[in-house]
């Protein structure tokens, strides 16, 4: 039903205004005591065999809603009433900002993918602050809160507008991630290199912290799919020297080249980040890499082109403790998380490995002893 609705409604409508129009009607759902109840059951049936646990959480299971999708807080209860094991919101930002002007969100139906240029559009930390300290939860999934770089700030200040939403936020969030690695603020990538990079997450732990004293909250940094192997390896070497708590592997790519694109070049060629299938082998690439670095001294959460059941096991068999997606939901529907949450209760029963635990790293074999 959902393939008829969207070939003959959504895919006519503006990618962003459908969003919002689908995103509605979700969090309409959740709003609804008895139908939420109902459509719960439905959607999102919980198997014990897939419990695991991550930078100290238990969890229902490892397959979460990746940031972009919920940027301001708003559709919690409603993506955990459709499957979503944990929610991750954002990117949100020190300061509100509008984003970018449109049009910004581009379907590339052949490929089922996705290019964005958003920009960090969202109401800014101290709103988003408010509307969790004042939720009230009908369903309690785990929520990672993704903080990002407003635009305005200058690069040199760039630490302090981040400090500024951890203080904020880190007392709201299970976990706090650290996204720098979005292609669609000016400067943002640049943050990745280790010599900047180290600081500001030093920064961030340093606030998370004096925010919230009497826990732990769980710190985690967000990196691109387009940093060469060597910089792959040594911000996995930053990561456990700073006792970081996972790495997410990877945001959207701003390559197109061999990427096997069907689309129309008239599409492909804007500029954004691409998501969706056409990012999965190089997601799962860098997932890989990491694992083969850090082993399991951090956790490691792949996203990226995940569409299916099989792509979730083969993240987790490179090194994944959790999974996450997005741009299959558009495509996909409502029962996505369902089918895949199902589909990997299948595959680990007809693994080898005891648990989900057992399974992370599977296909990777040992990692690599610190050169140090």
């Amino acid at each position: 039903m959902y393939d008829i609705l969207f070939r003959l409604f959504f895919r006519r409508m503006d990618p962003e205004r459908a969003h919002h129009l689908a995103f509605g009607w979700i969090r309409l759902a959740a709003r609804v005591p008895v139908l939420r109840g109902l459509l719960a059951a439905v959607f999102a049936p919980r198997d014990p065999a897939l419990k695991v646990t991550a930078f100290g959480l238990q969890m229902s299971g490892p397959f979460g809603m990746a940031a972009g999708f919920d940027k301001n807080a708003v559709g919690i209860d409603g993506l955990a009433m459709l499957g979503f094991d944990h929610v991750e919101i954002g990117t949100v930002t020190g300061a509100p900002q509008p984003g970018n002007p449109p049009k910004r969100l581009f379907r590339l139906l052949a490929d089922r993918a996705l290019i964005n240029r958003m920009g960090f559009n969202n109401d800014g930390s101290a709103a988003v602050a408010h509307r969790l300290a004042t939720r009230t939860p009908a369903f309690r999934p785990t929520v990672g809160v993704n903080i990002g770089k407003t635009k305005v700030v200058a690069e040199d200040d760039a630490v302090a507008d981040y400090v500024t939403s951890a203080e904020r936020l880190a007392g709201h969030a299970d976990y706090l991630v650290v996204n720098v690695s979005s292609p669609n603020t000016p400067g943002l990538r640049d943050l990745q290199a280790v010599d900047r990079l180290r600081p500001l997450l030093s920064a961030v732990r340093a606030a998370a912290d004096r925010a919230v004293p009497d826990r732990r909250v769980p710190l985690l940094v967000k990196i691109a799919p387009d940093l060469a192997d060597a910089d792959i390896d040594t911000v996995a070497d930053l990561a456990v020297e700073l006792g970081l708590d996972g790495v997410i592997a990877t945001n959207t790519t701003i390559a197109r080249d061999s990427l096997g694109l069907r689309s129309p070049a008239a599409l492909t060629a804007e500029t954004g980040g691409l998501s969706g299938a056409p990012l999965k082998d190089r997601s799962t690439e860098v997932l890989r890499r990491l694992y083969a670095r850090v082993g399991d001294r951090i956790t490691l959460v792949g996203v990226g082109g995940v569409d299916s059941a099989d792509d979730a096991w083969e993240r987790v068999l490179a090194g994944a403790t959790l999974v996450q997606g997005y741009s299959a939901f558009i495509y996909r529907g409502p029962f996505w998380a369902r089918r895949v949450r199902r589909g990997l209760a299948a595959r680990l029963a007809d693994s080898p490995y005891p648990t989900l635990a057992a399974a992370v790293g599977a296909g990777v074999g040992r990692p690599e002893e610190d050169p140090r």
